[in-house]
């Protein structure tokens, strides 16, 4: 679904009424209409379920970076920085989360509760540093760029952090970090589109390009908690408790050490090439048995699972956008949702009935995405340990098959 999403967002307004009409004369409903209401006033804005989780994480450890989110860009060529620091306050007015605040609050019944505080737009200096002169000038500006997207936020006080690096009078580092709490992977690339699109307009003496958003971030987290309810929560839960019931288990994958008490964030990466006849023939194998992508490499991890743990109950977490509306394909806030698919491995299945199992537990889940992940937990209620991150389950499969266009301006080189 994310290259679906990442294409969509791609599409100019002709492009999308052309891509609607298609749709329709295939009888197929396109992304949900505008339905979610501008709020009224700014007091006392409620945070999103997602955002509550994530603001008591940050609570149980202040010094916490688990969750920074961070992209450094590479600009070669004549940079013109002025238009670069007016492109970037345009997207701080433009955003409400680029400029929202979190503080603990006493209610009217005595109860403390976070919400989120909106601030007004005003102009911000872009940090600018300058290393051209270091004995290393590569090595300065690593260090720079360590401080910037390492250092813990305070949400109390702000959630956005700038700087410019110039390394050579044609050479610049661009870093930009915030916190989860406003921001999720479709949110950089919204900010990375829209700030290419407004600097070229302002380095041209033009007016921003942009239409007005149609709803800002706490609209939705206003008209998503206005939807939990009744019924609705009511067959959401039905469904994920009948998923989730009974006990759930715990992954045991061999391991050469015991798992600490705490749980340290400290991970790495492990890169594999899958070679293109082989991707051709797994592509192909999905065709054949009319599945996703995602679905066949979801039973394949699972299997994987199934034979280093000798466990018969697999259960993998996965995120998805949750941006099916069009309001809120354009906004910059934290919207991705986890979705839990289990999985029964027992009596030895074939692959091929493996892999319809994990069809129907996919399709349906997705057609049950909307309860927020915070709100699955505080339903399931399963035991929680300091030393898990994520509970309910203990390993993530996440496909991310967008094609991302390259960042492009005139006169200027960008490297992610």
């Amino acid at each position: 679904m994310s290259q679906f999403y990442q294409q969509l967002l791609n599409l100019t307004p002709e492009q999308r009424s052309l891509f609607e009409k298609k749709l329709a004369a295939k009888g197929i409903q396109p992304p949900r209409a505008a339905s979610i209401p501008r709020r009224s006033g700014n007091n006392n804005l409620p945070l999103s379920f997602a955002q509550q989780r994530l603001w008591f994480v940050q609570q149980l450890d202040t010094n916490n970076t688990a969750y920074n989110v961070a992209s450094v860009l590479g600009l070669r060529g004549p940079l013109d920085i002025a238009a670069l620091e007016k492109s970037l306050n345009t997207l701080v007015e433009r955003h409400e989360t680029l400029r929202t605040r979190f503080e603990l609050v006493t209610t009217e019944d005595g109860e403390s509760q976070p919400i989120q505080i909106v601030d007004s737009a005003e102009s911000r200096e872009l940090p600018m540093i300058d290393v051209r002169t270091a004995a290393d000038p590569q090595a300065a500006a690593d260090e720079h760029i360590q401080t910037c997207i390492a250092t813990p936020f305070d949400l109390a006080t702000g959630i956005l952090r700038t700087a410019l690096i110039q390394l050579a009078d044609d050479h610049h580092l661009l870093v930009l970090a915030t916190h989860h709490i406003v921001s999720d992977r479709w949110s950089v690339m919204v900010f990375l589109r829209e700030m290419t699109i407004l600097y070229r307009a302002l380095s041209q003496g033009q007016s921003s390009p942009l239409p007005p958003l149609s709803i800002q971030y706490a609209d939705w987290a206003i008209w998503q908690r206005q939807q939990l309810q009744g019924e609705k929560l009511s067959l959401q839960t039905d469904y994920w408790t009948q998923q989730l019931g009974g006990e759930l288990p715990v992954l045991d994958l061999p391991r050469d050490r015991a798992y600490g008490a705490v749980a340290s964030y400290r991970g790495d990466q492990v890169p594999i090439e899958i070679a293109p006849p082989l991707a051709n023939q797994i592509r192909s194998l999905a065709s054949q048995h009319k599945v996703t992508l995602f679905t066949l490499l979801l039973t394949a991890f699972k299997t994987l699972l199934h034979r280093y743990t000798a466990s018969d109950d697999i259960v993998v977490g996965s995120d998805v956008a949750n941006r099916d509306r069009t309001e809120t394909e354009s906004l910059i806030g934290l919207l991705v949702n986890t979705l839990v698919f289990r999985s029964d491995l027992s009596n030895n299945p074939s692959f091929s009935d493996l892999l319809l199992q994990v069809r129907d537990t996919v399709l349906s889940g997705f057609a049950h995405q909307d309860l927020p992940f915070e709100k699955l937990v505080e339903v399931i209620n399963p035991d929680r340990h300091l030393s898990q991150m994520m509970p309910l389950f203990q390993v993530k499969l996440d496909l991310q098959q967008a094609n991302v266009k390259p960042l492009q301006l005139d006169g200027l080189t960008i490297e992610r």
